[in-house]
């Protein structure tokens, strides 16, 4: 399931996981293919224990695959070493997740900080950054208060602002509205997808959502080990 590679900011080529059990190996991917360019939203979709967080676990570089192949940005991840992979991650995945999981003590401006500054950024950059990441998502009054002090929505949308904080190329999402009412949603939504829109971010969001999935640029299903157009 692919669109044109040529300008592809995520490949996956004929991807396997398998995890070896007592009765035998559990192939849970069997062969995945996906090509995803810039400013493209891609849904992913399928029942519950289909295999949609193993790849997107793959896909993000937080796992290796079995056998094939995943090509960021142009780089094959699968011929690297974990040090190259890791900054391959840093450098341009983002990740945002059905629950934040923000640093509760620091404040929004230092959650968005954080990452800035594990990739080698200035204290002031990053709070430059933060700043204009916070204004993106309407959250620019909002800066000083710490998780608690936000509602639900807010805090996603801080963790989209901090998902971009270093400028990926692509994002990887799992569920992000999935935890939100659906009016919350559909506005933490609006804002990922302008910002993908007007940052030519690619997106892979995995959703059990029809109407969110609707709403994308394409919508693949995982079934049966491989992905489909749905």
């Amino acid at each position: 399931m692919s669109n044109s590679t040529s300008t592809a900011v995520l490949e996956l080529r004929n991807l396997v996981r398998a995890y070896p059990q007592a009765e035998g190996e559990l192939q849970v991917l069997k062969g995945a293919n996906l090509s995803i360019a810039p400013g493209e939203l891609v849904a992913l979709v399928g029942p519950s224990g289909a295999g949609k967080s193993t790849l997107l676990h793959a896909a993000g570089l937080l796992d290796r695959p079995t056998s094939g192949e995943i090509v960021i940005n142009g780089l094959n991840a699968e011929k690297q070493n974990d040090d190259v992979r890791t900054q391959l991650r840093r450098r341009f995945i983002g990740f945002v997740y059905q629950f934040h999981h923000l640093q509760p003590e620091f404040s929004a401006i230092e959650n968005i900080c954080i990452p800035q500054m594990i990739a080698g950024v200035s204290a002031a950059a990053a709070r430059s950054r933060a700043l204009e990441l916070l204004e993106s998502v309407g959250l620019a009054a909002r800066g000083t208060h710490r998780p608690g002090k936000l509602s639900g929505g807010e805090q996603q949308r801080v963790a989209i602002a901090r998902a971009l904080a270093n400028a990926p190329k692509l994002l990887i999402a799992d569920e992000p509205t999935g935890n939100l009412d659906p009016h919350t949603g559909d506005a933490v939504f609006d804002i990922l997808r302008n910002l993908a829109k007007t940052q030519g971010l690619a997106g892979l969001v995995a959703t059990h959502n029809p109407d969110l999935a609707r709403r994308m640029d394409r919508v693949v299903r995982l079934q049966d080990g491989v992905l489909v157009a749905a």
